[in-house]
């Protein structure tokens, strides 16, 4: 139960997620075959600009801790959901690709730094008792917004991909002014629990085996859920020949496993502890990205895109329990800032090598081979997380093993 003077960390967090993510990023995965459709790009552009979100994303994952200690959270934010905005708003005309990529990388960057930024400022004004529950409903916002794509795009298609963009501002606007009105009611909470006194808490290693074997097994995910996050509805519209209607449809139940998914992510975890909820969750998230290749009918796309879908979310907020179990929270902000930026780097990287493959093949597919073998390597690393012991009388290498 949501207690009402937690309401506006839960608006900041979930406005964060849902315009950082949900709208910066998903919704050009629903816009890409619109856009060669209606003759702005070909394939192969809109590919590229597909991971110029990418290449944003990592500057702002790295750039968003210095700017807020420098600028404050709050104005950070506000500033972030502004760029966001006017992004979309300098999207909505045809223009050259090299403009058009311009703005997409800035969309990336103040997507990354909302989503660093809000649900950190959020849970640093929560009693630590209450993070559990509100945590994974703040990451909920990113499936919201791949839902709200997924059913603007072809509403407003009909009329012209302007106005799919123009919606969008306006989606994007909102936003804007719910977070800023919530962030700003929050700042004083968070001075009050900075100045509190808080426990000391044991030292851990912070590069433990067992946190190495999660770092590489977190940017195995970050490679594995480009095909279905970036290509995913252009996929099944152009390559196919199913359709803008069932690509669309398709994209909102990925939309739908975005949302439910950190709520199943927390029950998960505390069903089963946090390496059970990691081990099973690469498992099952390589068998959805592979699925598409040998199950092509509805059914077959529907769960492969829902189950992708709440394991995106999903598996950023196990990951991060995991690690909090593993080093322990009072260095577990510097941590996941490491994994963040390591996760946007690999996520860069592999949406330009798979608009090279697709560039250079034509197809798809061997984008769904390469992410199904990441997913793969990645349960392979959170399995050996188990056997490892790099100091068996620490906290971390006990951790490593619960």
């Amino acid at each position: 139960m949501i207690q009402r003077q937690e309401i506006p960390l839960l608006l900041t967090g979930f406005m964060a997620t849902l315009s950082g993510v949900g709208l910066a990023r998903f919704a050009y995965t629903a816009l890409m075959p619109q856009m060669v459709h209606a003759g702005w790009f070909n394939g192969e552009q809109v590919a590229y600009l597909g991971a110029a979100n990418l290449l944003g994303y990592l500057i702002g994952a790295l750039a968003a801790a210095p700017l807020a200690e420098r600028l404050g959270s709050v104005r950070m934010l506000v500033m972030c959901w502004v760029v966001v905005m006017l992004s979309f708003a300098a999207c909505s005309l045809p223009q050259p690709m090299e403009l058009f990529f311009v703005w997409r990388v800035m969309a990336g960057i103040a997507g990354a730094a909302l989503m660093v930024l809000g649900p950190s400022v959020a849970m640093s004004a929560t009693a630590p008792q209450r993070r559990a529950a509100l945590g994974p409903l703040m990451f909920c916002g990113i499936g919201a917004g791949a839902l709200l794509a997924a059913t603007l795009v072809p509403m407003f298609a009909h009329a012209s991909l302007s106005a799919v963009w123009w919606a969008l501002t306006g989606l994007c606007a909102l936003a804007l002014w719910f977070g800023w009105r919530a962030a700003r009611q929050i700042v004083p909470h968070t001075a009050k629990a900075n100045n509190s006194a808080a426990p000391a808490e044991p030292h851990r290693p912070l590069w433990s085996a067992a946190v190495i074997l999660l770092f590489f097994a977190y940017t195995c995910d970050a490679f594995g859920f480009v095909p279905h996050t970036v290509f995913w509805v252009d996929y099944l519209d152009r390559e196919l020949l199913l359709g803008a209607s069932y690509a669309s449809m398709q994209w909102a139940f990925f939309g739908l496993g975005a949302t439910l998914g950190p709520l199943c992510a927390a029950y998960c975890a505390a069903r089963w502890g946090w390496r059970g909820a990691t081990t099973g969750a690469y498992a099952i998230k390589a068998v959805a990205i592979g699925l598409p290749l040998v199950w092509g009918g509805f059914a077959g796309h529907a769960i492969s895109g829902f189950v992708v879908g709440a394991l995106s979310p999903g598996m950023a907020a196990i990951i991060s329990g995991y690690l909090m179990q593993l080093i322990g929270p009072a260095q577990h902000k510097k941590m996941w800032g490491y994994a963040t930026a390591a996760f946007a780097l690999l996520q860069a990287s592999a949406g330009y090598l798979m608009a090279f493959i697709y560039a250079q093949t034509g197809s798809y597919r061997s984008l769904f081979v390469l992410g199904f073998t990441a997913l793969a390597l990645g349960s392979a690393l959170v399995v050996c997380i188990r056997f490892v012991r790099s100091n068996p009388g620490s906290n971390a290498g006990r951790s490593a093993s619960s």
